[in-house]
Protein backbone atom coordinates (compact mmCIF):
# COMPACT_ATOMS: atom_id res chain seq x y z
CA UNK A 1 0.00 0.00 0.00
CA UNK A 2 1.43 3.37 -1.03
CA UNK A 3 2.17 6.21 1.37
CA UNK A 4 -0.75 8.21 -0.09
CA UNK A 5 -3.16 5.34 0.65
CA UNK A 6 -2.12 5.32 4.32
CA UNK A 7 -3.31 8.84 5.09
CA UNK A 8 -5.78 8.91 7.99
CA UNK A 9 -9.41 8.68 6.98
CA UNK A 10 -11.31 11.88 7.75
CA UNK A 11 -14.14 11.41 10.21
CA UNK A 12 -17.57 11.65 8.60
CA UNK A 13 -19.24 15.04 9.00
CA UNK A 14 -22.88 15.37 10.07
CA UNK A 15 -24.83 18.62 10.26
CA UNK A 16 -27.55 19.12 12.89
CA UNK A 17 -30.36 21.59 12.26
CA UNK A 18 -30.48 22.85 15.83
CA UNK A 19 -34.12 24.06 15.92
CA UNK A 20 -37.64 23.36 14.71
CA UNK A 21 -40.34 25.93 13.99
CA UNK A 22 -42.19 25.57 17.29
CA UNK A 23 -39.33 25.67 19.79
CA UNK A 24 -40.79 27.56 22.81
CA UNK A 25 -40.25 31.32 22.72
CA UNK A 26 -38.58 31.26 26.13
CA UNK A 27 -35.29 32.98 25.22
CA UNK A 28 -33.53 29.84 26.45
CA UNK A 29 -32.59 27.99 23.27
CA UNK A 30 -28.92 28.97 23.17
CA UNK A 31 -28.63 27.66 26.74
CA UNK A 32 -30.53 24.51 25.74
CA UNK A 33 -28.14 23.83 22.89
CA UNK A 34 -25.15 24.49 25.15
CA UNK A 35 -26.48 21.84 27.54
CA UNK A 36 -26.94 19.14 24.90
CA UNK A 37 -23.94 19.96 22.71
CA UNK A 38 -21.49 17.59 24.44
CA UNK A 39 -23.81 14.63 23.90
CA UNK A 40 -24.48 15.59 20.28
CA UNK A 41 -20.77 15.94 19.63
CA UNK A 42 -20.03 12.54 21.16
CA UNK A 43 -22.72 10.97 18.97
CA UNK A 44 -21.12 12.34 15.81
CA UNK A 45 -22.59 15.79 15.16
CA UNK A 46 -19.82 17.92 13.67
CA UNK A 47 -21.68 21.20 12.98
CA UNK A 48 -24.82 22.99 14.14
CA UNK A 49 -27.10 24.83 11.73
CA UNK A 50 -28.21 27.63 14.03
CA UNK A 51 -31.51 29.48 13.58
CA UNK A 52 -31.50 33.08 12.28
CA UNK A 53 -30.67 34.65 15.63
CA UNK A 54 -30.78 38.30 14.54
CA UNK A 55 -33.45 40.55 16.08
CA UNK A 56 -36.87 39.78 14.59
CA UNK A 57 -39.87 42.05 14.07
CA UNK A 58 -41.68 40.15 16.84
CA UNK A 59 -40.33 38.91 20.21
CA UNK A 60 -41.62 35.44 19.26
CA UNK A 61 -40.28 35.65 15.70
CA UNK A 62 -38.03 32.85 14.52
CA UNK A 63 -35.86 35.41 12.71
CA UNK A 64 -37.15 35.04 9.18
CA UNK A 65 -39.14 38.20 9.97
CA UNK A 66 -35.76 39.87 10.31
CA UNK A 67 -35.43 43.41 11.64
CA UNK A 68 -31.76 44.10 12.49
CA UNK A 69 -28.83 42.01 11.27
CA UNK A 70 -26.50 43.50 13.88
CA UNK A 71 -28.65 42.81 16.95
CA UNK A 72 -27.94 39.29 18.23
CA UNK A 73 -29.93 39.78 21.41
CA UNK A 74 -27.89 42.69 22.71
CA UNK A 75 -30.17 45.72 22.37
CA UNK A 76 -33.63 46.65 23.62
CA UNK A 77 -35.51 46.71 20.32
CA UNK A 78 -38.90 45.45 19.12
CA UNK A 79 -40.07 45.01 22.71
CA UNK A 80 -37.25 42.75 23.83
CA UNK A 81 -33.51 42.53 24.40
CA UNK A 82 -33.15 38.81 23.80
CA UNK A 83 -34.20 37.19 20.56
CA UNK A 84 -36.56 34.22 20.71
CA UNK A 85 -33.42 32.10 21.02
CA UNK A 86 -31.72 34.00 23.85
CA UNK A 87 -29.25 36.79 24.55
CA UNK A 88 -26.02 37.50 22.75
CA UNK A 89 -24.13 36.46 25.88
CA UNK A 90 -25.84 33.06 25.75
CA UNK A 91 -24.96 32.73 22.06
CA UNK A 92 -21.29 33.47 22.75
CA UNK A 93 -21.24 30.85 25.53
CA UNK A 94 -22.54 28.31 23.02
CA UNK A 95 -19.88 29.42 20.55
CA UNK A 96 -17.14 29.00 23.16
CA UNK A 97 -18.22 25.45 23.96
CA UNK A 98 -18.62 24.56 20.29
CA UNK A 99 -15.04 25.67 19.66
CA UNK A 100 -13.83 23.52 22.58
CA UNK A 101 -15.69 20.51 21.18
CA UNK A 102 -14.59 21.10 17.60
CA UNK A 103 -18.18 21.60 16.45
CA UNK A 104 -18.76 24.11 13.66
CA UNK A 105 -21.50 26.74 13.72
CA UNK A 106 -23.45 27.55 10.55
CA UNK A 107 -25.60 30.70 10.74
CA UNK A 108 -29.00 30.93 9.04
CA UNK A 109 -28.63 34.24 7.16
CA UNK A 110 -31.83 36.00 6.05
CA UNK A 111 -30.60 38.48 3.46
CA UNK A 112 -33.60 38.83 1.13
CA UNK A 113 -35.76 41.26 3.12
CA UNK A 114 -36.38 43.27 6.29
CA UNK A 115 -39.48 43.42 8.50
CA UNK A 116 -40.82 45.50 11.38
CA UNK A 117 -39.79 48.95 10.11
CA UNK A 118 -39.64 51.78 12.64
CA UNK A 119 -41.63 54.22 10.50
CA UNK A 120 -43.43 54.63 7.20
CA UNK A 121 -41.93 56.50 4.27
CA UNK A 122 -43.54 57.80 1.11
CA UNK A 123 -42.31 56.54 -2.23
CA UNK A 124 -43.54 56.07 -5.79
CA UNK A 125 -44.47 52.58 -6.91
CA UNK A 126 -46.09 50.56 -9.65
CA UNK A 127 -48.34 47.65 -8.74
CA UNK A 128 -47.42 44.35 -10.37
CA UNK A 129 -49.35 41.14 -10.88
CA UNK A 130 -48.85 38.94 -7.79
CA UNK A 131 -48.53 35.88 -10.05
CA UNK A 132 -46.21 37.54 -12.59
CA UNK A 133 -43.94 40.21 -11.14
CA UNK A 134 -42.90 41.32 -14.64
CA UNK A 135 -46.45 42.45 -15.45
CA UNK A 136 -47.27 46.02 -14.38
CA UNK A 137 -50.94 46.61 -13.56
CA UNK A 138 -51.02 50.30 -12.57
CA UNK A 139 -49.60 53.69 -13.39
CA UNK A 140 -46.96 55.06 -10.99
CA UNK A 141 -48.39 56.51 -7.77
CA UNK A 142 -47.33 57.29 -4.20
CA UNK A 143 -47.76 54.96 -1.24
CA UNK A 144 -46.83 55.07 2.42
CA UNK A 145 -44.70 51.98 3.00
CA UNK A 146 -43.07 50.54 6.11
CA UNK A 147 -39.58 51.22 4.82
CA UNK A 148 -37.79 53.30 7.47
CA UNK A 149 -35.32 51.42 9.70
CA UNK A 150 -33.46 53.57 12.25
CA UNK A 151 -32.53 50.86 14.82
CA UNK A 152 -32.99 53.25 17.77
CA UNK A 153 -31.96 50.68 20.40
CA UNK A 154 -28.64 49.94 18.73
CA UNK A 155 -27.82 53.35 17.33
CA UNK A 156 -24.62 53.29 15.27
CA UNK A 157 -22.89 50.41 17.08
CA UNK A 158 -21.35 47.94 14.58
CA UNK A 159 -22.94 49.81 11.63
CA UNK A 160 -24.14 53.38 11.09
CA UNK A 161 -26.30 52.32 8.13
CA UNK A 162 -30.00 53.19 8.33
CA UNK A 163 -32.43 51.79 5.77
CA UNK A 164 -34.90 53.97 3.85
CA UNK A 165 -37.22 53.51 0.89
CA UNK A 166 -34.40 53.87 -1.65
CA UNK A 167 -32.67 50.81 -0.19
CA UNK A 168 -35.57 48.53 -1.15
CA UNK A 169 -36.94 47.33 -4.48
CA UNK A 170 -40.44 46.40 -3.36
CA UNK A 171 -42.95 46.07 -0.55
CA UNK A 172 -46.45 44.65 -0.03
CA UNK A 173 -48.42 47.15 2.12
CA UNK A 174 -49.66 50.70 1.63
CA UNK A 175 -50.39 52.14 5.06
CA UNK A 176 -52.22 55.14 3.52
CA UNK A 177 -55.12 53.00 2.32
CA UNK A 178 -54.25 49.73 4.09
CA UNK A 179 -54.04 47.87 0.81
CA UNK A 180 -51.99 44.70 0.38
CA UNK A 181 -50.41 44.28 -3.07
CA UNK A 182 -47.01 43.78 -4.67
CA UNK A 183 -45.51 47.25 -5.12
CA UNK A 184 -42.39 47.76 -7.25
CA UNK A 185 -40.58 50.84 -5.95
CA UNK A 186 -39.71 53.50 -8.54
CA UNK A 187 -36.55 55.63 -8.65
CA UNK A 188 -33.11 55.94 -10.20
CA UNK A 189 -31.65 52.53 -11.09
CA UNK A 190 -34.70 50.83 -9.57
CA UNK A 191 -36.23 47.55 -10.69
CA UNK A 192 -36.28 43.85 -9.90
CA UNK A 193 -32.92 42.11 -9.95
CA UNK A 194 -32.17 40.29 -13.20
CA UNK A 195 -29.98 37.66 -11.54
CA UNK A 196 -32.74 35.76 -9.72
CA UNK A 197 -34.91 32.74 -10.50
CA UNK A 198 -37.78 33.06 -13.00
CA UNK A 199 -40.41 31.93 -10.48
CA UNK A 200 -43.53 34.18 -10.78
CA UNK A 201 -41.90 35.85 -13.77
CA UNK A 202 -39.15 37.27 -11.57
CA UNK A 203 -38.45 35.87 -8.09
CA UNK A 204 -36.86 39.01 -6.63
CA UNK A 205 -39.83 39.98 -4.48
CA UNK A 206 -40.79 37.39 -1.84
CA UNK A 207 -42.06 39.19 1.28
CA UNK A 208 -41.85 42.26 3.57
CA UNK A 209 -39.48 45.05 2.46
CA UNK A 210 -37.36 43.58 -0.34
CA UNK A 211 -33.69 44.59 -0.13
CA UNK A 212 -32.17 46.20 -3.24
CA UNK A 213 -28.61 44.94 -3.71
CA UNK A 214 -28.02 47.27 -6.63
CA UNK A 215 -27.76 50.10 -4.09
CA UNK A 216 -24.07 50.55 -3.13
CA UNK A 217 -24.83 51.38 0.53
CA UNK A 218 -26.80 48.15 0.94
CA UNK A 219 -24.13 46.16 -0.87
CA UNK A 220 -21.39 47.48 1.45
CA UNK A 221 -23.39 47.10 4.67
CA UNK A 222 -24.41 43.46 4.17
CA UNK A 223 -20.88 42.48 3.09
CA UNK A 224 -19.59 44.15 6.26
CA UNK A 225 -22.17 42.22 8.31
CA UNK A 226 -20.98 38.87 6.91
CA UNK A 227 -17.42 39.52 8.06
CA UNK A 228 -18.54 41.01 11.38
CA UNK A 229 -20.81 38.15 12.47
CA UNK A 230 -18.35 35.47 11.34
CA UNK A 231 -15.67 36.93 13.60
CA UNK A 232 -18.02 37.98 16.40
CA UNK A 233 -19.64 34.54 16.82
CA UNK A 234 -16.87 32.32 15.46
CA UNK A 235 -18.83 30.90 12.56
CA UNK A 236 -17.65 28.18 10.19
CA UNK A 237 -20.47 28.45 7.67
CA UNK A 238 -23.77 29.90 6.56
CA UNK A 239 -27.15 28.71 5.39
CA UNK A 240 -28.49 31.37 3.00
CA UNK A 241 -32.26 31.65 3.16
CA UNK A 242 -34.28 31.85 -0.09
CA UNK A 243 -31.24 32.20 -2.38
CA UNK A 244 -33.24 32.23 -5.61
CA UNK A 245 -35.03 35.40 -4.47
CA UNK A 246 -32.06 37.77 -4.32
CA UNK A 247 -29.17 38.71 -6.58
CA UNK A 248 -26.84 35.90 -7.63
CA UNK A 249 -24.29 38.58 -8.51
CA UNK A 250 -24.38 39.93 -4.96
CA UNK A 251 -24.27 36.43 -3.47
CA UNK A 252 -21.09 35.63 -5.38
CA UNK A 253 -19.51 38.94 -4.33
CA UNK A 254 -20.63 38.45 -0.72
CA UNK A 255 -18.93 35.05 -0.64
CA UNK A 256 -15.77 36.52 -2.22
CA UNK A 257 -15.64 39.16 0.49
CA UNK A 258 -16.37 36.66 3.28
CA UNK A 259 -13.65 34.26 2.22
CA UNK A 260 -11.13 37.05 1.65
CA UNK A 261 -11.73 38.60 5.08
CA UNK A 262 -12.35 35.47 7.18
CA UNK A 263 -11.53 32.05 5.76
CA UNK A 264 -11.55 30.28 2.43
CA UNK A 265 -12.88 27.18 4.21
CA UNK A 266 -16.24 28.72 5.16
CA UNK A 267 -19.08 26.36 4.24
CA UNK A 268 -22.09 27.70 2.36
CA UNK A 269 -25.43 26.06 1.61
CA UNK A 270 -28.40 27.73 -0.01
CA UNK A 271 -32.11 27.14 0.36
CA UNK A 272 -33.38 26.83 -3.22
CA UNK A 273 -36.47 24.81 -2.47
CA UNK A 274 -37.55 23.26 -5.76
CA UNK A 275 -38.57 19.70 -6.55
CA UNK A 276 -37.02 19.82 -10.03
CA UNK A 277 -33.28 19.19 -10.05
CA UNK A 278 -33.05 20.59 -13.58
CA UNK A 279 -34.00 24.03 -12.23
CA UNK A 280 -31.47 23.82 -9.39
CA UNK A 281 -28.43 22.89 -11.47
CA UNK A 282 -28.29 26.12 -13.55
CA UNK A 283 -28.34 28.16 -10.34
CA UNK A 284 -25.46 26.13 -8.95
CA UNK A 285 -23.58 26.64 -12.22
CA UNK A 286 -24.03 30.41 -11.83
CA UNK A 287 -22.25 30.28 -8.48
CA UNK A 288 -18.52 30.44 -9.17
CA UNK A 289 -17.72 29.14 -5.71
CA UNK A 290 -17.88 25.89 -3.81
CA UNK A 291 -21.54 26.10 -2.82
CA UNK A 292 -24.16 23.52 -1.83
CA UNK A 293 -27.95 23.30 -1.95
CA UNK A 294 -30.43 21.29 0.09
CA UNK A 295 -31.65 18.27 -1.84
CA UNK A 296 -35.35 19.12 -2.03
CA UNK A 297 -36.06 16.52 -4.77
CA UNK A 298 -34.81 13.79 -2.41
CA UNK A 299 -37.24 14.95 0.30
CA UNK A 300 -40.10 14.70 -2.19
CA UNK A 301 -38.93 11.20 -3.17
CA UNK A 302 -38.92 10.19 0.50
CA UNK A 303 -42.46 11.52 0.85
CA UNK A 304 -43.73 9.78 -2.28
CA UNK A 305 -42.18 6.42 -1.44
CA UNK A 306 -43.28 6.52 2.20
CA UNK A 307 -46.91 7.30 1.30
CA UNK A 308 -47.18 4.78 -1.58
CA UNK A 309 -47.74 1.16 -0.57
CA UNK A 310 -45.11 -1.14 -2.02
CA UNK A 311 -43.20 1.69 -3.72
CA UNK A 312 -39.94 0.84 -5.46
CA UNK A 313 -37.14 1.68 -3.02
CA UNK A 314 -34.59 1.54 -5.84
CA UNK A 315 -35.97 4.79 -7.27
CA UNK A 316 -35.29 6.80 -4.12
CA UNK A 317 -32.35 8.71 -5.63
CA UNK A 318 -33.87 9.24 -9.08
CA UNK A 319 -33.55 12.85 -10.28
CA UNK A 320 -32.04 14.09 -7.04
CA UNK A 321 -29.22 16.51 -6.37
CA UNK A 322 -27.20 13.88 -4.50
CA UNK A 323 -27.41 11.64 -7.56
CA UNK A 324 -26.31 14.38 -9.97
CA UNK A 325 -23.77 16.41 -7.95
CA UNK A 326 -23.21 14.59 -4.64
CA UNK A 327 -20.42 16.96 -3.57
CA UNK A 328 -22.91 19.88 -3.65
CA UNK A 329 -25.88 18.16 -1.99
CA UNK A 330 -26.93 18.66 1.63
CA UNK A 331 -29.33 15.79 2.23
CA UNK A 332 -32.26 16.14 4.60
CA UNK A 333 -35.32 14.18 5.66
CA UNK A 334 -37.25 17.07 7.22
CA UNK A 335 -36.66 20.70 8.16
CA UNK A 336 -38.49 23.65 9.73
CA UNK A 337 -40.34 24.42 6.47
CA UNK A 338 -41.36 20.85 5.60
CA UNK A 339 -42.43 19.78 9.10
CA UNK A 340 -46.18 19.30 9.73
CA UNK A 341 -48.16 22.53 9.66
CA UNK A 342 -45.51 24.55 7.83
CA UNK A 343 -45.42 26.32 4.46
CA UNK A 344 -44.15 23.39 2.42
CA UNK A 345 -45.19 20.59 4.80
CA UNK A 346 -44.07 17.33 3.19
CA UNK A 347 -45.46 14.21 4.86
CA UNK A 348 -43.04 11.37 5.52
CA UNK A 349 -44.56 8.37 7.27
CA UNK A 350 -43.04 7.51 10.62
CA UNK A 351 -42.04 3.98 9.60
CA UNK A 352 -39.98 5.40 6.75
CA UNK A 353 -37.89 7.92 8.67
CA UNK A 354 -35.33 5.34 9.92
CA UNK A 355 -34.98 4.16 6.31
CA UNK A 356 -34.59 7.71 5.02
CA UNK A 357 -32.02 8.64 7.66
CA UNK A 358 -30.08 5.44 6.96
CA UNK A 359 -30.03 6.41 3.27
CA UNK A 360 -28.49 9.83 3.97
CA UNK A 361 -26.28 8.94 6.95
CA UNK A 362 -24.82 5.55 6.05
CA UNK A 363 -23.92 6.04 2.40
CA UNK A 364 -20.94 7.83 0.93
CA UNK A 365 -22.71 10.56 -1.05
CA UNK A 366 -23.90 13.94 0.21
CA UNK A 367 -23.55 15.91 3.45
CA UNK A 368 -26.42 14.81 5.74
CA UNK A 369 -28.41 17.20 7.93
CA UNK A 370 -30.33 15.77 10.88
CA UNK A 371 -33.46 17.66 12.01
CA UNK A 372 -33.91 18.79 15.62
CA UNK A 373 -37.62 17.93 15.45
CA UNK A 374 -36.78 14.35 14.53
CA UNK A 375 -34.13 14.04 17.23
CA UNK A 376 -36.02 15.68 20.09
CA UNK A 377 -39.64 15.86 18.91
CA UNK A 378 -41.77 18.71 17.57
CA UNK A 379 -43.92 21.10 19.60
CA UNK A 380 -47.01 23.10 18.67
CA UNK A 381 -50.34 22.18 17.11
CA UNK A 382 -48.75 19.36 15.11
CA UNK A 383 -46.61 17.94 17.91
CA UNK A 384 -44.76 14.70 17.23
CA UNK A 385 -42.46 12.58 19.40
CA UNK A 386 -38.84 11.93 18.38
CA UNK A 387 -38.57 9.99 15.14
CA UNK A 388 -36.98 6.60 14.49
CA UNK A 389 -38.09 5.15 17.83
CA UNK A 390 -35.41 7.23 19.57
CA UNK A 391 -32.76 5.52 17.44
CA UNK A 392 -31.75 8.54 15.34
CA UNK A 393 -28.68 9.26 17.46
CA UNK A 394 -27.64 5.61 17.00
CA UNK A 395 -27.71 6.11 13.23
CA UNK A 396 -25.58 9.24 13.59
CA UNK A 397 -23.08 7.33 15.73
CA UNK A 398 -23.02 4.43 13.24
CA UNK A 399 -22.08 6.98 10.59
CA UNK A 400 -19.31 8.40 12.75
CA UNK A 401 -17.82 5.00 13.64
CA UNK A 402 -18.45 2.61 10.73
CA UNK A 403 -19.70 4.18 7.50
CA UNK A 404 -16.40 4.26 5.58
CA UNK A 405 -14.74 2.73 2.57
CA UNK A 406 -15.96 1.17 -0.64
CA UNK A 407 -19.70 0.93 -1.05
CA UNK A 408 -21.48 -1.94 -2.82
CA UNK A 409 -25.22 -1.89 -3.46
CA UNK A 410 -27.62 -4.83 -3.45
CA UNK A 411 -30.62 -3.30 -5.15
CA UNK A 412 -32.16 -6.29 -6.95
CA UNK A 413 -35.51 -6.22 -5.14
CA UNK A 414 -37.92 -3.27 -5.37
CA UNK A 415 -39.00 -3.62 -1.75
CA UNK A 416 -35.84 -4.83 -0.02
CA UNK A 417 -32.51 -3.12 -0.68
CA UNK A 418 -29.15 -3.15 1.02
CA UNK A 419 -25.55 -2.05 0.80
CA UNK A 420 -22.24 -2.62 2.50
CA UNK A 421 -19.37 -0.29 3.39
CA UNK A 422 -16.06 -2.13 3.40
CA UNK A 423 -14.15 0.10 5.78
CA UNK A 424 -10.68 1.63 5.38
CA UNK A 425 -7.23 0.70 6.62
CA UNK A 426 -7.66 2.76 9.80
CA UNK A 427 -11.46 2.41 10.16
CA UNK A 428 -11.79 -1.25 9.18
CA UNK A 429 -15.07 -2.33 10.79
CA UNK A 430 -17.41 -1.53 7.90
CA UNK A 431 -21.16 -2.12 8.07
CA UNK A 432 -24.07 -3.74 6.25
CA UNK A 433 -27.51 -2.15 5.88
CA UNK A 434 -30.73 -3.85 4.82
CA UNK A 435 -34.17 -2.25 4.65
CA UNK A 436 -37.65 -3.24 3.55
CA UNK A 437 -40.94 -1.42 2.97
CA UNK A 438 -42.96 -4.60 2.46
CA UNK A 439 -42.58 -7.22 5.16
CA UNK A 440 -39.40 -8.77 6.63
CA UNK A 441 -36.41 -8.78 4.29
CA UNK A 442 -33.07 -10.50 3.89
CA UNK A 443 -30.15 -10.14 1.50
CA UNK A 444 -26.95 -12.14 1.14
CA UNK A 445 -24.18 -9.54 0.98
CA UNK A 446 -20.38 -9.66 0.91
CA UNK A 447 -18.59 -7.68 3.60
CA UNK A 448 -15.18 -9.12 2.69
CA UNK A 449 -13.11 -12.20 3.43
CA UNK A 450 -11.19 -10.35 6.13
CA UNK A 451 -14.36 -10.66 8.22
CA UNK A 452 -14.83 -14.42 7.86
CA UNK A 453 -15.89 -16.13 11.06
CA UNK A 454 -17.01 -12.86 12.67
CA UNK A 455 -20.40 -12.52 14.28
CA UNK A 456 -22.36 -9.38 13.36
CA UNK A 457 -25.40 -7.87 15.09
CA UNK A 458 -27.81 -4.99 14.46
CA UNK A 459 -26.67 -1.84 16.28
CA UNK A 460 -30.29 -0.67 16.42
CA UNK A 461 -31.36 -3.84 18.21
CA UNK A 462 -34.45 -4.26 16.05
CA UNK A 463 -33.17 -7.52 14.54
CA UNK A 464 -32.17 -9.80 17.39
CA UNK A 465 -30.34 -12.63 15.55
CA UNK A 466 -26.62 -12.80 14.91
CA UNK A 467 -25.07 -13.27 11.47
CA UNK A 468 -21.91 -15.33 11.02
CA UNK A 469 -19.72 -14.25 8.10
CA UNK A 470 -18.81 -17.28 5.96
CA UNK A 471 -15.42 -18.17 4.49
CA UNK A 472 -16.11 -16.14 1.35
CA UNK A 473 -16.94 -13.04 3.36
CA UNK A 474 -20.72 -13.25 2.90
CA UNK A 475 -23.52 -13.02 5.42
CA UNK A 476 -27.30 -13.24 5.18
CA UNK A 477 -28.52 -10.00 6.69
CA UNK A 478 -32.14 -9.51 7.74
CA UNK A 479 -34.45 -6.72 8.81
CA UNK A 480 -37.89 -6.82 10.44
CA UNK A 481 -40.94 -5.90 8.36
CA UNK A 482 -41.05 -2.30 7.04
CA UNK A 483 -37.86 -1.40 8.87
CA UNK A 484 -34.08 -1.22 8.65
CA UNK A 485 -31.17 -3.00 10.32
CA UNK A 486 -27.57 -1.82 10.55
CA UNK A 487 -25.12 -4.66 11.00
CA UNK A 488 -21.63 -4.38 12.48
CA UNK A 489 -19.25 -6.88 14.10
CA UNK A 490 -20.60 -7.40 17.61
CA UNK A 491 -17.28 -6.59 19.27
CA UNK A 492 -16.26 -3.77 16.92
CA UNK A 493 -14.66 -0.73 18.49
CA UNK A 494 -17.36 1.63 19.79
CA UNK A 495 -20.16 -0.95 20.10
CA UNK A 496 -20.34 -0.24 23.83
CA UNK A 497 -21.60 3.28 22.98
CA UNK A 498 -24.93 1.91 21.72
CA UNK A 499 -27.67 2.75 22.43
CA UNK A 500 -26.99 6.49 22.58
CA UNK A 501 -28.88 8.11 25.43
CA UNK A 502 -29.56 11.74 24.59
CA UNK A 503 -31.31 14.06 27.04
CA UNK A 504 -34.97 13.53 26.16
CA UNK A 505 -36.13 16.20 28.62
CA UNK A 506 -34.60 18.95 26.53
CA UNK A 507 -37.10 21.61 27.66
CA UNK A 508 -36.46 21.10 31.37
CA UNK A 509 -34.21 23.87 32.70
Amino acid sequence: MGEEDRRPTSENATLFQAFEWNVPADNAHWKRLTRVLPALSSAGISALWLPPGCKAASPEGNGYDIYDLYDLGEFEQKGTRATKWGTKEDLLELSKLAKEKGVGLHWDAVLNHKAGADKTEKCRVIEVDENDRTKEISEPYEIEGWLGFDFPGRGDKYSAMKYHWEHFSGTDWDQANEKKAIYKIQGDNKGWSNSVDAEQGNADYMMFADIDYSHPEVDADVKNWGTWITKEVGLSGFRLDAVQHFSERFTNEWIDNLRDTCSHDIFLVGEFWNGNVEQMLPWLDAMHHKFSLYDAPLVYNFSSISTTEGADLRKVFDNTLVQRVPEKAVTVVMNHDTQPGQTVATPIEGFFKPLAYSLILLRGEGYPSVFYGDMYGMQGDHAEPPACGNKLADLVLARKLYSYGDQEDYWDNANCIGWVRRGTWDKPAGLAVVMSNKGPGEIRMAVGETHKGERWTDVLGWEEDEVEIDDEGYGVFRCPGVSVSVWVRKDAEGRDQFPVNLDSNIYEK
